[in-house]
């Protein structure tokens, strides 16, 4: 120690080690790695430890928010299996990704496309030739219009005919469900049922606060038009405080931000309780103070994570974290 070293014992705490691969580790055996690493990967290793827990105790009830592009992009298998084994009790999505669930759960697909065309187009003139093709895209993912014609008389001929009056949205999403799963066994589709469909036959509610912000709620404000439907978007705020208020105890897994994550978060300010577990999956920074790059820390100063509660955030791209995170925890548990 020379003189301009400032007194003190040795610094020994917990030091970072050197992640090691070998041929036939798991993925749970190269999180454990992760945890000697720092920065994200540390982060990631704690956000694993976190949703292990929050799905192996049985007395957590786990409320899961799916915002972004997660079903058009490959993921909603990964949702759709941990619905069917009984990981998620409450899912807030947007419709969006239940558009694009219905979708394929009846005959359409998702593509993989080019960011920049050809290679001789720029940006702008392969989306202006999408456009003259009737194809659209969401970033290096395809998918041709006339799906979205098959999804709309869909609705009308199998969801919304069989609806009556004034319904909460996690009725219509129900009804969603029983509509795609009597569709996709009809019709012998090969892709899964999917979300909607598995949340109806686990009685899991789900909870779409934004519909309005989607071809889904485009799709029932043109038939509210010509008939008696509507929506109460109220309506779904007392069941799901009921079910936060009497969980004996609660998980938040949050994947990505917007309404889903403020909607899962924010049932806990009018319970007397709040999150013990909760993770979310983000590229949002949290120095604009929006909502969806808000810590997690930010919302325990709010009531809806437990003082004492466990939560970890990772930035980085959900679609290459969300697998990662599941698959780790998931071979923990089982």
């Amino acid at each position: 120690m020379t003189d301009e070293t400032p007194p003190r014992e040795e610094f020994s705490h917990d030091p970072i080690d050197h992640v090691r691969v070998h041929d036939d580790m798991t993925v749970g055996e190269l999180a454990t790695q992760y945890g000697n690493a720092g920065i994200g990967a540390n982060d990631l290793h704690d956000a694993i430890g976190i949703t292990e827990r929050m799905f192996d105790e049985d007395d957590v009830s786990v409320f899961f928010g799916l915002a972004g592009a997660m079903v058009p992009t490959g993921m909603r298998q990964l949702i759709v299996d941990l619905i069917r084994d009984g990981y998620i009790d409450a899912l807030v999505t947007t419709g969006a990704n239940l558009t694009h669930d219905a979708i394929e759960g009846i005959g359409g697909k998702h593509h993989h496309g080019a960011v920049h065309g050809d290679g001789e187009k720029t940006e702008r003139e392969h989306d202006e030739a999408l456009r003259d093709e009737w194809v659209d895209r969401i970033y290096n993912v395809y998918l041709p219009q006339e799906h979205f014609t098959l999804f709309e008389t869909h609705l009308r001929e199998e969801v919304f005919s069989a609806v009556d009056g004034t319904v909460s949205i996690r009725e219509l999403t129900a009804e969603l469900g029983r509509a795609n799963a009597a569709v996709n066994e009809r019709e012998g589709i090969e892709e899964d049922a999917g979300i909607a469909a598995a949340a109806y036959e686990a009685d899991v509610p789900i909870y779409c606060p934004a519909i309005q912000d989607s071809v889904l709620g485009l799709q029932a404000w043109m038939y509210s038009q010509t008939s008696e439907f509507s929506l109460d978007a109220l309506a779904d705020m007392t069941h799901l405080n009921d079910l936060a208020y009497h969980s004996e105890r609660a998980g938040a897994f949050v994947v990505g931000g917007g309404v889903p994550k403020n909607y899962v978060l924010q049932t806990m300010l009018v319970t007397p309780t709040a999150y013990d577990y909760a993770v979310q999956l983000t590229m949002d920074s949290p120095q604009t103070g929006g909502l969806s790059g808000a810590t997690l820390d930010e919302a325990r100063s709010w009531g809806k994570i437990e003082k004492a509660g466990e939560n970890a955030s990772v930035y980085a791209d959900a679609t290459i974290t969300l697998p990662l995170v599941i698959a780790a925890a998931r071979e923990r548990i089982e």
